[in-house]
């Protein structure tokens, strides 16, 4: 049985007609078009699919669309502009940390709420923040130089 989800995404008011039980990935992708996050492992454990459910890191593989009624989602494509990127979409370019790319909203939008919280994240809570997630293309080096740069505490 379907139902009217009303969401947020990225500032914009959005509402899908869906299976409550359906997929926030699903939804996010196919209904409304976004092409980040991604579907990687769908069982909540490589991190592509990571989104924020209002503010929080949440895996949309394994999210319910019907647990986020009314909440305000964000992708990486929501976390800043090409004018006024985030700090660390501006940082992952300095640091050349995109390789295949296809990782990239796990790591940001897990970096992003850990820097929201932890403005001067030592490397262990850093390393703690970013447990977990999956780069395939070895990338995890450039991307612990990204978010310690978008928080200032290397150059």
């Amino acid at each position: 049985m379907t139902q009217r989800i009303r969401l947020v995404v990225d500032g914009n008011r959005a509402e899908v007609d869906a299976d409550p039980a359906m997929p926030l990935l699903y939804a996010l992708r196919s209904d409304l078009g976004r092409d980040n996050p991604k579907f990687g492992c769908g069982l909540a454990q490589c991190g592509a699919c990571t989104v924020h459910v209002d503010g929080r890191p949440a895996r949309s593989c394994i999210t319910p669309v019907g647990a986020v009624n009314g909440k305000k989602i964000t992708t990486l494509t929501g976390l800043g502009t090409p004018e006024k990127p985030h700090p660390l979409q501006a940082a992952w370019v300095a640091e050349q940390v995109p390789q295949c790319g296809y990782c990239t909203s796990g790591w940001m939008m897990t970096a992003a709420a850990l820097l929201r919280d932890t403005p001067k994240p030592s490397d262990k809570q850093i390393r703690q923040a970013l447990a977990g997630l999956k780069c395939r293309c070895g990338t995890h080096m450039a991307i612990l130089r990204a978010v310690k740069r978008a928080a200032g505490t290397t150059a």
